[in-house]
């Protein structure tokens, strides 16, 4: 364990951030499954009403820090691709 002041504030502030930053990857995860799962029963609607959420929970998490700002975008563009894919 850390044995200097700044080294145990540091470390508490790592668990903090760690825990938020988990938080807000499975909520990514989360979210692409759902589309996935959409996008299968060919249902465009729910699709595309994720896709919507789904960029702005990226785009947050991008904002963050929590992922890369190229992930964030190969993510939508992916999605993006795989719900215009769909037919109705």
């Amino acid at each position: 364990m850390a044995n200097h002041k700044s080294a145990i504030k540091r470390a508490k502030q790592n668990i903090s951030r760690r825990i938020r930053n988990q938080s807000s990857k499975t909520r990514i995860k989360n979210l692409v499954k759902q589309i996935r799962l959409a996008s299968e029963e060919k249902s465009k609607e729910v699709a595309s009403n994720l896709l919507g959420s789904a960029q702005s929970v990226i785009d947050r998490g991008v904002k963050k820090g929590v992922i890369h700002r190229k992930t964030g975008s190969r993510k939508l563009s992916r999605l993006t691709k795989l719900v215009n894919s769909i037919s109705s």
